[in-house]
């Protein structure tokens, strides 16, 4: 049997942190995509302090959230299946049942925001289970070659736009959201796996050397990505696309190194509420975010005003959070996930055992 690093009572708090800081910076960009742009609807113009706003979004946001959130997802996936197996349970058969649930709350999502990503790790992150046997050094692997052929897609959609079309159709499809999804899943799980998660103390050292060998890496990124934002550069989303996950690999490690310490991880606790009900706080952001666009009469957002209506939003799911944390021990769709996980033959202390896990 498989034994987990974390035990089965354990709740890992900079998981939680992780996740609430993802769930912002996944706002900021999805409160544009809670309207749906129509013909005849007039374009804000995007000038003077919007623009630096925008620009910023783009170097410091756009695709590193959902990354970050992506890693938590394989981390998560690692340690729900441990945890599983070290209660006797069927582990992938647990986990498929898992991602099926999730499935289907994506597709009700859909109805209420058509830029919902659950359906899309519900899918990808059933190419998860097949590696729950395999070893470290396959894992490592098939994810290095993995972010070799996405890195070197994303390059050939930059620095050679002219190829054949079945050469493009392929370095289009290596260099898909879709792709840096399970990518990031992958390096979660082998993280995990690897016992780095909940262990970060003695792994500080390696995560120190990660941080500074992808400053360099992170900055240069950085100021591409800006030059091209302030000066329209058609190729921007390529750009984005091509920093995506050495950023997130950056983010992580940064992240990580700060959440050893406990003054940060204190003024931090009112964010990994928010994280320990993601799944809720990601639905109810869309509810919150077009009544907010609603009540305030605005029919497409510019920069400034997704900045405010994002910190809106989450300042009132961090108030909600720490109160309903504070009355009960999960969320109210992580209650319905994890009850339709395991079906009502699942005992209150299994259930109790799994509420306190990752």
């Amino acid at each position: 049997m498989q034994q987990p690093s974390i035990m089965p009572n354990e709740r890992i708090g900079s998981l939680d942190m992780i996740r609430g800081l993802a769930l912002f910076g996944i706002l900021l960009i999805n409160v544009g995509g809670y309207r749906v742009i129509t013909e005849g609807m007039e374009m804000p113009a995007i000038a003077g302090a919007d623009a630096i706003i925008q620009s910023l979004i783009t170097v410091l946001v756009q695709k590193k959230f959902f990354s970050i959130f992506s890693f938590l997802f394989g981390a998560g996936f690692f340690l729900f299946a441990s945890r599983a197996e070290s209660r006797g349970d069927k582990p992938r058969r647990r986990f498929a049942r898992r991602l099926t649930v999730l499935l289907l709350m994506g597709i009700v999502h859909i109805f209420i925001f058509w830029g919902s990503i659950l359906p899309m790790y519900a899918i990808a992150g059933f190419l998860l289970i097949p590696f729950y046997r395999a070893s470290l050094s396959t894992i490592t692997r098939i994810g290095g070659v993995l972010l070799a052929l996405h890195l070197l897609a994303n390059a050939c959609m930059l620095w050679l736009p002219n190829q054949a079309p079945a050469v493009a159709s392929v370095a289009s499809f290596l260099a898909n959201d879709s792709v840096t999804i399970f990518l990031m899943f992958l390096s979660g799980f082998l993280a995990a796996k690897a016992g780095w998660i909940g262990r970060t103390s003695e792994h500080l050292r390696s995560i120190r050397k990660l941080f500074f060998l992808l400053l360099p890496v992170a900055a240069s990124l950085a100021v591409w990505t800006w030059v091209a934002s302030i000066n329209d550069n058609p190729q921007l989303s390529s750009i984005v696309a091509f920093g995506a996950v050495p950023l997130t690999y950056f983010y992580l490690a940064g992240l990580f190194w700060l959440l050893e310490s406990r003054l940060i991880a204190a003024v931090l606790s009112p964010v990994a509420k928010v994280g320990r009900m993601a799944l809720t706080n990601y639905v109810a952001q869309s509810l919150i975010g077009v009544a907010l666009l609603n009540a305030f009469g605005i029919e497409l957002p510019t920069p400034g005003q997704i900045v405010w209506v994002a910190a809106a939003i989450y300042a009132i799911q961090m108030a909600i959070s720490v109160v309903w944390l504070h009355f009960f021990r999960i969320g109210p769709l992580e209650k319905l996930w994890r009850t339709l996980t395991y079906g009502k033959s699942a005992r209150m202390r299994q259930e109790r055992s799994i509420a306190n896990g990752a």
